[in-house]
C-alpha cells in the first residue's frame, strides 16, 4: 500500500497487487471520506462564530484597547476570590471531587434563598433550579431540552448569536422580529428601541414553541418595562408559549429603571425559565458557571440535556459560588451590596464613554442596563477607507480598520441579527465599558488622536 497525490490535491490510498502482468488499483478518494465524514447539517457549514474572529483580530493586530469582549479587565470583589483560593486547599477534600450532577447543594439553596424573595414564591432549590457550565448551556439545555423538529422560536434582534445556532440544532426554526429605534436622529436611549406589536402578534401560530426575552438586553442596554413585558405575556398565554427569559445582566440596571422579572407576572411562572450567570453575578466570567430556574416539570427537560451533555459543573467554583451569595444576603439591599454598588460603579463608566463617543463623532445609545454602547458611526463614514476590508458587511469592515488604524477593538452588531436583518446593525459597533478608568481614559485619547489625523 502506498499514497499518491494528484494535481487536485486529493490523496489516493490505493492497494495494488499482480495479476498477469497486469496492477490492479483500488482506494478511497479524500473528497469520498470527506463527503462520509463532513459536519452534521444541523450545524450548518460550521460558520466561525464573531467571537472566535476577533479574538483572533486582536491577536494579530493588538489594539491598545479592547471594548469589544464583555468582561472586565480589573479584580471581582475580594471576597469572591478569596474564597475560590482557599477551597481547593480547605478542609474538605470532597470539594475537589464530583458533586451532585444538577447543582452542588449548597449553591442550589442560597439561589433559592436570593431568588424566592425576588419572584414572590418559595423556590425548591433541588427541583426547580438547575446549575450550569455558565449561562450559555443553561440556554443550550433549554432550547435543547424544549424545542423539537418543526417548532419555531420568536427570537428578538439584535440577539446573543448563540439562540439561533442552538434552535437549528434542536431541529426549530427560528422567527425573528427587531427592536428598532422610535427615531433615526438625535441623542437615543435604549429604551427608544421597542416592538412593534403587530409585527409580534403576528410571528405566534400553532407552532410557536418558545420565545426568549433578553432583559436587561445585550446589546442595547434596554430594559424592558412592564407595559413591554405585559404584552409579551399575554401573546405567550394567548398562544401557549414557553418564554426563556435571559436575565444574566438583572444586577445591572441603572437610574429610574427598574429589572422585572416575566415570571413574576400574573400567569407566566407556570411558562418560563429563567436564566442567570456568576459569570455576570460576580464579575468572574471565567469561572463560567450560570444556572436556570423554574417550574419542576419545565426544568426536568433541561436535566435531562444537562445529564447527558456536561452532567455535573466544577465542584470548587459552585462552593465559592455559594459562599460568595452568602457573603451577599448577610448584606443584601444594604448600599455596600454588590448587587447595589456594581450599578453604581458602572454608571459613571457608561457616561463617561457615552460622552467621549459623542464628543468623537459616534451617536450613541444610552443603554439602561447591562455594559454594552451599540453607537451609530455613520458620522465618521468619510473619514475611514473600508476598501481593504472584504467582510460582506459594513460594520464588519469599520471594525476591524477602526481597531487597526485607531487601537480599539469593537464588535459588529449584525452579528447579532439574521441573514435578513444584518442591514439594521450595520451602521453600529458595540463597545463595553465594564473595564479599567485607565482604559477608558486611553479611549479617549486614542479616538482623539484618530480623529485629528483625519
Amino acid at each position: 500500500m502506498f499514497r499518491l497525490k494528484g494535481l487536485l490535491s486529493a490523496t489516493i490510498d490505493i492497494s495494488c497487487f499482480k495479476q498477469s502482468n497486469t496492477i490492479v488499483w483500488r482506494g478511497k478518494s479524500t473528497l469520498e471520506m470527506n463527503n462520509k465524514f463532513k459536519l452534521p447539517a444541523r450545524y450548518g457549514a460550521g460558520e466561525k462564530s464573531v467571537w472566535v474572529e476577533y479574538i483572533q483580530l486582536a491577536a494579530d493586530y493588538k489594539p491598545a484597547v479592547n471594548l469589544g469582549q464583555g468582561f472586565p479587565d480589573y479584580h471581582a470583589p475580594e471576597h469572591v476570590t478569596k474564597a475560590l483560593s482557599e477551597i481547593p486547599v480547605g478542609d474538605n477534600p470532597l470539594l475537589n471531587q464530583y458533586t451532585r450532577g444538577f447543582g452542588h447543594p449548597r449553591l442550589v439553596q442560597n439561589l433559592a434563598k436570593i431568588y424566592s424573595p425576588l419572584i414572590g414564591r418559595e423556590l425548591d432549590p433541588f427541583n426547580e433550579i438547575l446549575v450550569t457550565s455558565g449561562a450559555y448551556e443553561a440556554l443550550f439545555s433549554a432550547i435543547l431540552g424544549h424545542v423539537d423538529e418543526g417548532d419555531e422560536v420568536i427570537v428578538i434582534e439584535p440577539f446573543f448569536d448563540c439562540y439561533d445556532f442552538m434552535i437549528r440544532s434542536a431541529g426549530g426554526t427560528p422567527k425573528f422580529i427587531a427592536l428598532k429605534p422610535k427615531s433615526t436622529g438625535g441623542q437615543l436611549r435604549s429604551a427608544d428601541w421597542i416592538l412593534n406589536e403587530q409585527e409580534l402578534s403576528s410571528l405566534f401560530n400553532s407552532r410557536t414553541k418558545m420565545l426568549i426575552l433578553n432583559t436587561p438586553h445585550n446589546p442595547l442596554g434596554k430594559v424592558f418595562t412592564a407595559q413591554e413585558l405585559e404584552t409579551i405575556a399575554n401573546l405567550c398565554k394567548k398562544h401557549n408559549v414557553l418564554c426563556l427569559s435571559d436575565e444574566v445582566y438583572e444586577w445591572m440596571v441603572y437610574e429610574s429603571n427598574k429589572h422585572i422579572r416575566i415570571a413574576t407576572l400574573p400567569g407566566m411562572w407556570e411558562r418560563t425559565i429563567t436564566i442567570g450567570s456568576a459569570g455576570k453575578t460576580f464579575s468572574v466570567t471565567g469561572w463560567k458557571t450560570g444556572w436556570a430556574y423554574g417550574p419542576a416539570n419545565l426544568m426536568k427537560n433541561l436535566q435531562v440535556v444537562h445529564q447527558n451533555c456536561v452532567y455535573t459543573c466544577c465542584t470548587p467554583v459552585q462552593e465559592a459560588v455559594a459562599r460568595s451569595f452568602e457573603f451577599e444576603l448577610a448584606r443584601i439591599n444594604t448600599p455596600e451590596s454588590y448587587f447595589v454598588s456594581l450599578a453604581k460603579e458602572l454608571i459613571s463608566k457608561r457616561d463617561y464613554l457615552v460622552k467621549v463617543l459623542r464628543e468623537n463623532g459616534f451617536n450613541p445609545t444610552v443603554p439602561d442596563g447591562g455594559y454594552f454602547i451599540v453607537a451609530d458611526w455613520s458620522n465618521l463614514a468619510k473619514k475611514i477607507d473600508l476598501t481593504s476590508e472584504t467582510d460582506k458587511y459594513k460594520d464588519y469592515r469599520f471594525t476591524k480598520k477602526f481597531a487597526k488604524e485607531a487601537g480599539v477593538l469593537t464588535i459588529p452588531p449584525s452579528a447579532f441579527y439574521s441573514e435578513e436583518h444584518k442591514h439594521l446593525g450595520e451602521n453600529f459597533a458595540r463597545f463595553c465599558f465594564i473595564k479599567k478608568d485607565e482604559n477608558l481614559s486611553l479611549t479617549e485619547k486614542l479616538l482623539k488622536e484618530w480623529n485629528a489625523k483625519k
